[in-house]
């Protein structure tokens, strides 16, 4: 059953659009094949084409063929465009220009100044098409000639006979029998047509009957063999080669003599081609489909090739991308444990049972001798500082590695000196006072605000009290002597004092808590412009593919290919999981203040404490030098990692390479390994030429600094 052209509307449009998403220049070969193919599934006649090199007699043929000398014929190349001879109830002729314009004529006078070669055998440029119309049955069964301008003449009509012969359903080779095609000719012609999947080729010999019988033999001969090389795909039953005397033939026609008509040929030529076109109208699915095929391979070549170099360009940023975000993910990591650890100690140090433990005694003391501030800001404020830096120090390195947010430094304030109201002082102090437990000063010799030795007596009662762990601080003993009570005031005061640091500082750590997730935390970079355009081409490509495939299957047309699964659309790579800093809520539990007696009589115990600062320091420090250089030599592809190390160099040249790869990493030949790693550490971070991507030439220096530093980092690592 004959297919209809409406049927491949589809598939022409999935060509057509092929060819705009591959972005093929309008001029190529492949995008004029597939124009050609396109109108060719769109139109419902079935198309003969007549060609051949010039002067072989082509339009005389055709003349012969259609009765009657409809179609220019000459001694030079006359026909300068491709003239499509259809149905018509009489002979007329329709010319399109380029321009939109639209000639038509009766008869076919006006081929002379549209159709034919110029003086300098030049084709019209200003011609679209050129169609004439004629009464002939045969071409009343939806049959249509084409008559192609001569090749080997002209480059240009060369262009047009091979576009216009990827259209037609049978093409009719017409050779000269004086002077057969080369072997040359004969395979470009044959390699041309095959590529394309046209195999319903015949050939028709003319002038046969301008040469010597003996001659006409040989030629036969070599005729039968140029036919059987092209092995045409025709019905069985079919010979695709004929002999037509074509002037001959006109001259029959013309005078109605059936018997010349006959010895030239054309009788049997045409009624061979009539029984030939009757069986390929009936199967035209299997003279047009294979064309499809091997044009639509092309391509289905194409699409593969740019989704898979799309496929490795994102692939290649995607491996990048996610190993400097595993980097990342680790520093992460160690800075949130760090900073966790130090944190830790930090709000340890806080708890006011601890700082009881630690300070209370001194501070009550300080109070006594009156020397709060400068003990303050001498043994209190150094502890609290080293911790608070220590603190610091691992948001600043978050902020060195992520660039998120610049951190606060973490401020503690200490609270205002208390203010002591002291007991009436008795009027009858004796010596009794200073001979009590507990009474022995034990800054012996310093002042007091109550002076002299009282003062040191007060101080060793509070030493006494402290150390005593009495039940109930409340109850007033009336044995208390005047110093017990001031030491009792003094302790207190400094628990008071201590209450209040405590409760300030955890809240301002809580808080400091709360603002450093920020600062711990790093996310993917956006991903560059053209990745994502990338991205974006990738899912084109394969959206068009998939529906090209789906259309050739619609059409039964085979392919090595599968469809492409469907996927959802891949933005940026996520980072892998990873351990983001959350500080505690509002409604999470912590070391929360709670009333403490006085004296030393509660215990704190804290929680297991998490892994020791210094153990973390150093954990990150290696890792941080270690790992990330040994992530960026891999990515660089820097020779030389895996070496096992040499003995040291024994040769003057290389003494000299070491001595140079000292000079590159800016050191002393007597720096020690370590020197060398942070000294390398350090460079690679200044040229490494991701910093640079959006700098081209600064890009290539920094590869070849790259290059010379990688070089010597390898040759001192093998000392």
């Amino acid at each position: 059953m004959e297919q209809k052209y409406q049927d491949y509307s589809e598939l022409i449009n999935a060509l057509k659009s092929t060819c705009k998403v591959l972005n093929l220049e309008r001029n190529s070969q492949l995008h004029q094949d597939v124009t050609s193919l396109c109108d060719y599934l769109a139109n419902p006649n079935f198309q003969i084409a007549v060609f051949g090199p010039f002067n072989h007699g082509k339009s005389t043929l055709l003349n012969a063929m259609l009765g009657n000398r409809t179609l220019p014929i000459d001694l030079i190349p006359t026909t300068g465009a491709a003239i499509t001879v259809k149905y018509g109830t009489t002979v007329r002729t329709r010319i399109m220009l380029v321009d939109g314009t639209e000639i038509y004529r009766s008869g076919t006078e006006v081929l002379q100044q549209f159709a034919v070669l110029d003086g300098n055998r030049q084709m019209r440029k200003d011609v679209a098409s050129v169609e004439v119309f004629c009464p002939h049955p045969f071409l009343e069964t939806g049959i249509e000639f084409i008559d192609l301008p001569g090749t080997n003449d002209r480059e240009a009509q060369d262009i047009l006979v091979k576009d216009r012969l990827l259209g037609t359903d049978l093409v009719i080779q017409l050779l000269d029998a004086r002077k057969l095609m080369t072997l040359g000719e004969r395979e470009n012609l044959r390699d041309w047509l095959l590529d394309r999947n046209i195999k319903t080729v015949i050939f028709v010999a003319n002038f046969l009957n301008l040469l010597e019988p003996e001659e006409q033999k040989q030629v036969q001969n070599r005729l039968l063999f140029v036919a059987e090389s092209f092995r045409a795909d025709l019905p069985p039953g079919f010979s695709n080669l004929y002999r037509v005397d074509a002037l001959p033939a006109l001259r029959a026609r013309l005078k109605g003599d059936v018997a010349l008509a006959n010895s030239s040929g054309l009788a049997a030529f045409e009624t061979a081609l009539q029984n030939l076109v009757g069986i390929l109208q009936q199967n035209s699915g299997n003279v047009r489909l294979p064309r499809v095929q091997a044009v639509s391979s092309q391509l289905q070549t194409l699409l593969v090739d740019k989704i898979y170099k799309c496929s490795q360009e994102i692939k290649i940023f995607d491996d990048k991308e996610n190993a400097r975000i595993e980097i990342k993910q680790k520093a992460q990591n160690l800075i949130y444990q760090g900073f966790k650890t130090s944190i830790y100690e930090l709000e340890s140090w806080l708890s006011l049972p601890n700082l009881l433990a630690k300070y209370q005694a001194d501070i009550a003391v300080a109070l006594a001798e009156n020397n709060l501030q400068s003990w303050q800001t001498g043994t209190f404020k150094k502890d609290l500082t080293e911790l608070q830096n220590s603190v610091i120090k691992w948001l600043y390195q978050a902020y060195d590695f992520f660039k998120s947010e610049r951190p606060e430094d973490l401020k503690i304030p200490f609270p205002n000196a208390p203010q002591l109201t002291l007991p009436e002082k008795q009027t009858n102090l004796n010596t009794n006072d200073l001979s009590e437990p507990g009474s022995l000063a034990v800054g012996g010799g310093i002042g007091w605000l109550l002076g002299g030795p009282v003062g040191a007596a007060v101080v060793g009662s509070i030493s006494y009290l402290l150390n005593k762990n009495l039940q109930k601080q409340d109850e007033q003993s009336t044995k208390d002597s005047y110093n017990q009570q001031v030491a009792k005031i003094c302790i207190a005061a400094a628990e008071n004092y201590l209450s209040r640091f405590s409760s300030q500082g955890l809240s301002i750590l809580a808080e400091y808590e709360q603002k450093a997730a920020k600062v711990i935390y790093f996310e993917a970079s956006k991903e560059p412009v053209e990745i994502t355009q990338q991205r974006e081409d990738l899912q084109k490509f394969q959206n068009e593919f998939n529906q090209l495939l789906a259309e050739l299957k619609k059409a039964n047309i085979s392919t090595k290919y599968q469809p492409y699964q469907d996927k959802p659309k891949s933005a940026s790579p996520q980072p892998p999981k990873q351990q983001v800093y959350t500080p505690p809520t509002e409604n999470t539990p912590r070391n929360t203040q709670t009333k403490v007696e006085p004296l030393r009589q509660q215990v704190y115990t804290p929680p297991p404490p998490p892994p020791n600062p210094a153990e973390v320091e150093a954990k990150f420090r290696n890792w941080e030098l270690d790992q990330e250089i040994a992530q960026i030599k891999a990515n660089m592809k820097s020779p030389g990692t895996n070496q096992k190390p040499q003995n040291p160099p024994k040769k003057q040249a290389e003494i000299d390479k070491i001595v140079r790869a000292y000079k590159i990493l800016g050191l002393q030949p007597t720096a020690s390994f370590d020197e060398v790693k942070q000294a390398y550490k350090t460079l690679v971070k200044k040229w490494h030429p991701d910093l640079f991507v959006n700098q081209p030439q600064m890009q290539k220096q920094t590869q070849e600094k790259m290059r010379l530093i990688n070089d010597a980092y390898n040759i001192l690592a093998e000392l």
